[in-house]
């Protein structure tokens, strides 16, 4: 996969999750609560095993993002409903969510 493909063209905070639309024209749809169960934090996901401590049904199912912010050119930052805002999603984590999602 061409790096551009993990590049987004424009982020929008939409009702049901975070819509990307993607440099190679692809878009994509993450829904709040998935994205929270995905994060990589060091309070997400234990920074020695590895091991996740929080999932997809460990987060409450009303949670939303409230807002984003771009870090450099590679990720996103995300603040959640919860208050949750320590993880970032790179775009390929995005991109590569996406198509996990979608093939679930």
């Amino acid at each position: 996969m061409a790096e551009e493909q993990y590049e987004p063209r424009q982020i929008d905070i939409a009702p049901d999750g975070l819509h990307i639309i993607w440099k190679d024209g692809v878009e994509t749809l993450l829904p709040h609560r998935y994205l929270r169960g995905h994060c990589g934090c060091a309070q997400c996901v234990d920074e020695i095993t590895h091991t996740r401590r929080v999932g997809v049904d460990d987060v409450p199912s009303d949670v939303t993002i409230e807002e984003y912010m771009e870090i450099g050119r590679y990720a996103v930052g995300l603040l959640f409903s919860d208050l949750h805002d320590t993880g970032i999603f790179p775009y390929k984590l995005l991109r590569d969510l996406a198509s996990q999602s979608a093939g679930s």
